[in-house]
């Protein structure tokens, strides 16, 4: 009895082990799976945040770090004015201190914005003359404690400001003026025009984007090779207004369908489900750089007829008139 019984545990031990051992077998790699596609996919948030940082940081000019070091002297003096019971000089120097911080803040924004621009030409201007305004933050805080914190007369401490504006402007100087990015013309109308470029730099953008979260070189040059060609396009365009009746399909059609594949494989690049899709998508690539050049190269030879024929009516023109 004890035999059969010792048997019968034996016999029910080794079905739960062979059942937990087909289960885990069954289940395990699937969690694995999951598990390193969550890893992979946490991994690439944190390089691409790490990539936005670093591209953030490399548009501020590191001259711009005095901006930030200039108030430290600020906070002893603060500290030392309130241990003594002097409530006055500690508001001012502490006022003083933010608003240094304030100007070192419109200023980066405005940097920003400058580094920005040359890269998104076609975009409406910002209203806020950030880096003019952070200079003129910057004025009044040394302004303030020159007269409150260091104990100068109104028109020395007003001097000090003058001077710290000025030192600004040698240093970083002022927003630019915005130049009208699309040339006036006869054939078109420039404020659709403008708008028809600022939705296709967007796409440019996205593209830009997306293929910073590729990692094959040799699509990644590709696909710059592609925004730089479809940038072509819009200059040519911006250049003359009248080939955007000619450029509608490759704005509406062409351009906004490559968008969505890169943006697409860049999605399934980063869940580690590209691999199967790598030798279609450089095809794809091929096809769309061929595209571009034709649409680029087709607009520049509609300029040299439209040339052609402007010279032929000159010439038409002047021997009418006796002239040739």
């Amino acid at each position: 009895m004890d035999k059969r019984t010792n048997q019968a545990w034996r016999q029910a031990l080794e079905a739960l082990l062979r059942g937990g051992t087909d289960l885990a077998a069954r289940w395990l790699p699937k969690g694995a799976a999951e598990l390193e596609k969550r890893a992979r996919q946490t991994e690439k948030v944190v390089q691409d945040y790490r990539q936005r940082r670093r591209q953030a940081a490399a548009l501020v000019p590191r001259k711009a770090r005095l901006l930030w070091l200039l108030p430290l002297p600020l906070i002893p003096a603060a500290v030392m004015a309130l241990s003594r019971g002097q409530l006055s000089a500690f508001l001012a120097n502490a006022g003083a201190y933010s608003l240094f911080l304030a100007g070192a803040m419109l200023a980066r924004r405005g940097f920003l914005l400058e580094a920005n621009r040359q890269r998104q030409r076609f975009q409406a201007a910002g209203r806020w003359p950030f880096k003019t305004l952070g200079g003129v933050t910057v004025a009044l805080a040394t302004a303030l404690t020159a007269w409150a914190g260091a104990g100068h007369g109104l028109p020395i401490a007003l001097a000090f400001g003058a001077g710290a504006f000025v030192a600004f402007i040698l240093l970083y100087g002022l927003d630019p003026s915005r130049q009208a990015a699309v040339a006036q013309s006869r054939e078109a109308n420039v404020q659709q025009v403008g708008a028809a470029l600022q939705q296709a730099e967007q796409k440019i953008l996205a593209i830009e984007q997306a293929c910073g979260r590729i990692d094959p070189p040799e699509l990644r040059q590709r696909l710059t090779r592609i925004s730089a060609l479809a940038r072509e396009v819009l200059a040519e365009i911006a250049r003359d207004p009248g080939d955007l009746r000619r450029a509608r399909k490759f704005l509406n059609t062409y351009l906004d369908g490559a968008q969505r594949v890169v943006s697409g494989y860049a999605e399934a690049h980063a869940n580690g489900r590209a691999q199967l899709l790598e030798e279609n998508f450089r095809r794809v690539l091929v096809t769309i750089e061929e595209v571009f050049e034709q649409q680029y190269q087709r607009l520049l030879e509609n300029d040299l007829r439209d040339l052609d024929v402007q010279m032929e009516v000159l010439e038409t023109q002047l021997k009418r008139e006796g002239l040739n």
